[in-house]
């Protein structure tokens, strides 16, 4: 692992108290993760492997913070408050052993490369009849939305269906046809702001 010149500035400008702290976690980060690149994100300290946050590292006035991503749980939901999964740090004597500190960073680092469960698919809605019929009589605009992506063709359908009265469903479908004739996906105006 490559030092980062921008994490001595930071751990150099830390408190008194926190810049034991950072420098022996540092320490611990290249002994467990060799492979991971020291940079900083969200003006802090981070520890990241193949472009993903591992550990995070941050220095506060009064206390100093270990975010170990992926442990999905806070310091402050064990009750030792503050931001990170240590809770607040005030002196080495508040951190764990080392070695089962380097086991959590790499027990991180396993959570990391764990494939994420893909969500099902959301089922194709039904077209409202008066849409349905709108668009076998307008064919550009049929061919519009049957290229659409799922869930382009989902946007229109929920848009037309919410509508309680007929008027307004009506009035929508003109609008829905007259945008998918152009070739307009249903929220085109937000497109590049």
């Amino acid at each position: 692992m490559t030092r980062d010149p921008r994490v001595d500035d930071y751990i150099a400008k830390a408190a008194p108290f926190a810049q034991p702290i950072l420098s022996h976690v540092r320490a611990l980060l290249h002994a467990a993760l060799p492979e991971a690149e020291e940079t900083i994100n969200w003006g802090m300290p981070h520890f990241m492997v193949g472009g993903k946050n591992v550990v995070g590292l941050a220095a506060f006035k009064a206390h100093a913070s270990i975010v170990i991503h992926h442990e999905g749980r806070s310091g402050a939901e064990d009750g030792k408050g503050g931001m990170g999964t240590l809770g607040k740090l005030t002196s080495l004597a508040d951190l764990p052993d080392d070695a089962g500190l380097i086991a959590r960073f790499q027990a991180g680092h396993a959570n990391l490369a764990k494939p994420k469960p893909r969500r099902a698919a959301k089922p194709e809605l039904p077209v409202p009849a008066a849409f349905a019929a709108a668009l076998d009589a307008a064919p550009a605009a049929r061919a519009t939305f049957d290229a659409f992506a799922p869930s382009h063709r989902r946007e229109y359908v929920e848009w037309i269906a919410e509508a309680k009265r007929e008027e307004t469903q009506a009035k929508r479908v003109a609008q829905a046809v007259e945008w998918l004739a152009e070739g307009r996906k249903r929220n085109w105006k937000y497109e590049n702001c």
